[in-house]
């Protein structure tokens, strides 16, 4: 099987067998037909015939020899494939290799803002060890994830769409479409968190004076920083905006320039490093006893300065004193007792630093850096002198920084986004990713130790560099100049940034052309060239939000957990793949494992609660309400995704684990086999049967709904698909949760035969049968309307099965009807397993049912004591935990009254005379007619069948009558002497023990009338069927005398276990 991404370029979809897609993936039938010399080819005469649905080998190859991977923002999929092939013109074939299509786009997209704006700032407050930690950490991470990606960018070809791609294919549409948007909202977020620092640098270090909004207290300082990010930021996400709609090429033109400056950056740092062994740069930090000050505003760190001959007071001394001379001036205390003492900023690399730099150091928000070590008194110290000291700007902990740094681990998937333009894509995404990471984490690891080595820890914590004249911290280590790292920061901060606002846009059209969330299908659409206007314009509104909170230590956790979570999924897509062996995961990367992968998942999901829980959770919370709504509203995709097969797993372990053994008691309720029928237009003929069955297991435990067609299987199977189909939209609109099986039979008592001993698998096998009531089987003169059923009812004994019978079927109530009141009434005469007690209280579980209440009535006979009964009943169901109002009805022994007499001998003569109808269809009607001028026993209104099978014609030796041998002699000697046959008939005496049936069904018609006839629901025993099937016909007449009067009425008979307990 060849991977699902192969692609039909041209011409239509062969139909083949069924209307999937992927039936015949290969060769569409317009090419097939144009072939049809072929098909009469002498070595292939055996196939000539499946030619057209099954193409030739050497047909295959060459239209994938032709295949080339779908260009990133075109149009993904095989649905739109074929209507544009014809216009399509051919795609420059890719050409890119290893280091220009993914080690190098990699690399620019992993390194970025925070290696040069906050990596000092982390080794300052962290120390040497625990930013080794971090970074290990978030690299380690990556690294498994990228291992994981390998192997799923190589198990195939991968059409541009990068990780959403990758994700949604392994692990189906609600998985991909919740991550895929995740990594939308983080590569949305990362263009925000760029554009932050790229204002940050132009603001702090490049053009200071641009600053709109000033403040001179302390406290004010913060906000007047983060408006004017606010407002640049914007000017600058609006201005990259317009350069990303008018043309996304000249964005990757400049590609290369920037990533040459994250490079010069990069060396210049260590060039620094290297020097400052020998000759370290000369940024003196200005202490004012421990404290560190900001160095700005005054030229010399000293109290006083000599001019000429005068001892003057310094600038240092005009910001803590006030009046002029040094006698008289009003000073700060701590300002008067400490010393002013100068140290270098960067000792060097062989100065003995980092011995001072290993250990953590974290700050609470507005605590001053201080330098230990340094001789300091304690003094009070007014609040506004606070501006002249370097504060931490925000509180400080091991898990905030590791929010910070991970999003310069992210940019991993930068190879296999550009999978559509690598000649080798399965050898490149792995080598350059790996490569890419490798190398980076190396310069993470060696920078972080280079900083810890060289530059004093006052300065690492300093954010901003306040303490060394408002330069960039890791510039004041670079060599030639500073100026090397802000502008080339600068620039890559905005190259990675016009990336993110390029790729996010793609990322939110690729998903929404998958039609899987019906929102976002609007951003499906763009320019006539393909640009995703519509997605570039939600992507700015979303970017925005990142821009309004304006500070880069919140924007980073915020897109770290979207990351995170993507990663998570592409771990969770390999471990699966790997752990199923699905037979179409065949990867060319082979040094992966499933343990990696799930430690890989272990790691993200570790980092996210580290690095913030609250927004691990917002972040879970998002994807999983994604995930919902696309499961519910969403397209139904077939990707061949591992959930599927994860599904099929976990269900085959389910099965083998209930196999073991039939369900205790405590575990037992109804599993049903819904028989249903339909009319001549396939149609449910009965929907209630399906609405009842839906109300009785609310979405829990097991239904199967079954059918019989008649028929030979061959020539009905069309019938038997339309019929299938027909059922599922009726269960659909009845909301029953279930599945559906429909048999071809030749008989239909086979069929539902076959129905109750072959549905079902394993122990997931259905314990109840729900059957409608063949209505009509009175006014057939045809015996399929009744034997049926009875045979049924055998079947399902025998099977050791329950059985209901829902009666009147037509008035039970719909899923949109509510009763506020009534009852439902059970009438337990024998005990068969508890199944009375059972099913009302499921039923009250569904809110159709849920305010009725709930009687039991039992039967007593003579020697009985009622009083006792009712107190023992009342115990029990005590017992059972289930609440009922308990009636004990006393029958009292009572002469055979004339009525049920004649109403037995109506029903044997009716039985005679159908017997002798169907001997002599030519005087049928007149017979009939007869008896209805004499009893009205049989109304001929509307012939009615409950089964559609062959009826055999009995032939009149053959018919088993209850007449002496003598009687039925002369029967057939004297066939057509019909009024004479009709006068014996009428002369019969009833059987004595149909006398005794018809005798209980009257009385037990007449209570049940009595005490339920308002009941919303009468749910009673149902009696076997005769041993000797003579008396079948005689026992639907008893039935139908049990239950006469009664709107809504269910037999229900029990599979011989018990279902209930009072054990818990």
């Amino acid at each position: 099987m060849l991977p699902h991404s192969i692609l039909v370029s041209s011409g239509t979809q062969s139909t083949g067998h069924g209307n999937h897609k992927e039936d015949s993936p290969f060769l569409s039938s317009a090419d097939t037909s144009g072939r049809r010399n072929d098909f009469y080819d002498r070595n292939l005469a055996l196939f000539e015939e499946e030619l057209d649905i099954r193409p030739k080998v050497s047909s295959l190859l060459s239209r994938l020899v032709n295949y080339t991977n779908v260009t990133q923002g075109a149009k993904e999929h095989e649905e739109e494939e074929s209507a544009e092939a014809s216009r399509r013109k051919t795609p420059k074939s890719p050409n890119m290799g290893t280091l220009m299509g993914v080690y190098l786009p990699c690399l620019q997209n992993i390194f970025g803002v925070i290696l040069f704006l906050r990596l000092t700032w982390i080794v300052g407050m962290a120390g040497i060890i625990q930013s080794l930690l971090i970074v290990l950490m978030c690299c380690s991470c990556t690294m498994l994830t990228a291992i994981s990606m390998s192997a799923i960018a190589t198990n195939g070809v991968v059409p541009a769409g990068g990780a959403y791609f990758m994700i949604s294919r392994s692990l189906g549409p609600e998985f991909g479409g919740a991550v895929g948007l995740c990594f939308y909202l983080g590569t949305t977020f990362a263009s925000a968190m760029y554009i932050l620092g790229a204002i940050e640098i132009f603001l702090k270090y490049l053009v200071p004076q641009a600053a709109i909004f000033h403040s001179t207290d302390h406290l004010g300082r913060d906000s007047a920083l983060l408006n004017n990010m606010r407002v640049y930021g914007t000017l600058c996400l609006s201005l990259m905006a317009v350069v990303v709609f008018v043309g996304v090429k000249y964005v990757n033109k400049l590609a290369s320039l920037f990533l040459a400056c994250v490079i010069i950056s990069i060396i210049s740092i260590y060039a620094g490093a290297i020097k400052s062994m020998t000759h370290p740069p000369k940024f003196q930090i200005c202490m004012l006893g421990n404290r560190t000050l900001v160095r700005d505003g005054f030229d010399v760190c000293a109290k006083t300065e000599v001019k000429g001959n005068i001892t003057e007071p310094s600038q240092l001394w005009n910001r803590f004193c006030v009046g002029g001379n040094l006698s008289s001036a009003q000073c700060d205390d701590y300002f008067i007792q400490n010393n002013v003492t100068e140290i270098q900023g960067i000792p060097g690399l062989g100065s003995g630093i980092i011995r001072e730099n290993m250990w953590s150091n974290y700050l609470q928000k507005g605590e001053i850096l201080e330098k230990a070590g340094l001789r300091s008194v304690d003094a009070h110290s007014p609040l506004e002198n606070f501006v002249n000291y370097v504060s931490a700007d925000i509180a400080t902990s091991f898990t905030l920084l590791v929010g910070i740094f991970f999003p310069s681990a992210t940019g991993i998937m930068a190879g296999s986004n550009r999978s559509g333009d690598l000649r080798d894509a399965q050898k490149s995404i792995p080598v350059g990713t790996i490569l890419a990471i490798t190398t980076t984490s190396l310069v993470y690891l060696s920078s972080v130790v280079l900083f810890g080595s060289c530059i004093e820890g006052v300065v690492l914590r300093d954010k901003f560099g306040n303490a060394v004249k408002q330069n960039l911290v890791v510039g004041t280590l670079s060599w030639p100049s500073p100026w090397v790292i802000v502008i080339g920061s600068f620039f890559s901060t905005v190259g990675a940034g016009l990336q993110s606002l390029t790729g996010a846009p793609r990322l939110l059209q690729a998903i929404a052309k998958d039609n899987i969330i019906p929102f976002l299908r609007v951003f499906g659409h763009g320019k006539a060239n393909g640009e995703p206007t519509w997605a570039l314009l939600l992507t700015g509104l979303i970017a925005e939000l990142g821009i309004l909170i304006a500070s880069l230590d919140m924007v980073a956790p915020i897109l770290s957990m979207f990351f995170l979570m993507c990663y998570l999924f592409v771990n969770l897509a390999c471990a699966v793949q790997t752990l199923l062996r699905t037979p179409n995961w065949r990867p060319r990367f082979k040094y992966y494992h499933w343990a990696l992968s799930f430690l890989g998942m272990s790691m993200c999901l570790a980092l996210m609660f580290i690095s913030s829980w609250y927004y691990a959770i917002v972040a879970m919370g998002i994807a999983g309400m994604i995930y919902k709504y696309i499961e519910y509203q969403g397209a139904e995709k077939e990707w061949g995704d591992g959930i599927r097969g994860l599904s099929l797993s976990g269900a085959r372990y389910a099965l083998l684990r209930l196999e073991a053994g039939p369900p205790h008691t405590k575990n037992w309720r109804p599993q049903l086999l819904v028989l249903l029928k339909l009319d001549e237009d396939l149609h449910v003929k009965y929907p209630r049967m399906l609405t009842f069955a839906s109300q009785l297991k609310a979405g829990k435990g097991l239904t199967i709904v079954g059918s019989v067609i008649q028929g030979n299987f061959l020539d009905s199977y069309g019938e038997m698909q339309a019929a299938e189909q027909a059922i599922k939209n009726m269960m659909e609109i009845e909301r029953v949760k279930g599945f559906c099986q429909v048999v071809v039979a030749t008989k239909v008592r086979e069929g539902i035969a076959h129905l109750i001993q072959s549905c079902g698998l394993g122990g997931m096998k259905h314990n109840t049968v729900v059957m409608g009531w063949p209505y009509g089987w009175r006014q057939s003169e045809d015996p399929r309307a009744w034997k049926t059923f009875i045979n049924t009812v055998r079947c399902t004994t025998a099977a050791h099965l329950a059985l209901m019978v829902p009666k009147n079927v037509s008035f039970y109530p719909s899923n949109h009807e509510r009763f506020t009141d009534g009852n439902i009434d059970v009438w337990w005469i024998v005990h068969d397993g508890g199944m009375l007690m059972l099913l009302p209280f499921l039923l009250k579980q569904h809110k159709v049912w849920r305010k009725c209440k709930m009687r039991i009535f039992t039967v007593a006979q003579m020697d009985d004591n009622s009083i006792q009964m009712k107190k023992d009943l009342a115990t029990f169901l005590y017992q059972l935990r289930i609440e009922a109002e308990v009636e004990v009805v006393e029958m009292h022994d009572s002469d055979i009254s004339a009525y049920t007499y004649e109403r037995t001998l109506m029903m044997e003569q009716r039985s005679q005379m159908l017997r002798q109808m169907r001997l002599s269809s030519a005087e049928r009607q007149r017979e009939a007619q007869l008896v209805k001028d004499r009893h009205s026993l049989v109304r001929m209104g509307s012939l009615y069948s409950d089964e559609e099978e062959d009826v055999m014609e009995v032939p009149p030796e053959k018919v088993h009558m209850t007449w002496s041998k003598e009687k039925c002699e002369a029967e057939r000697r004297n066939r057509n002497n019909a009024p004479e046959n009709f006068r014996e008939l009428m002369s019969l005496k009833p059987d004595q023990s149909n006398v005794r049936r018809m005798h209980t069904a009257v009385k037990l018609n007449e209570v049940i009338v009595n005490r339920s006839h308002d009941a919303r629901l009468v749910l009673l025993n149902m009696p076997g069927p005769p041993r000797n099937t003579d008396g079948d016909e005689n026992y639907m007449e008893f039935l139908e005398v049990l239950t006469e009067g009664l709107e809504r009425v269910m037999l229900v008979r029990g599979g011989g276990r018990e279902v209930i307990t009072i054990y818990s």
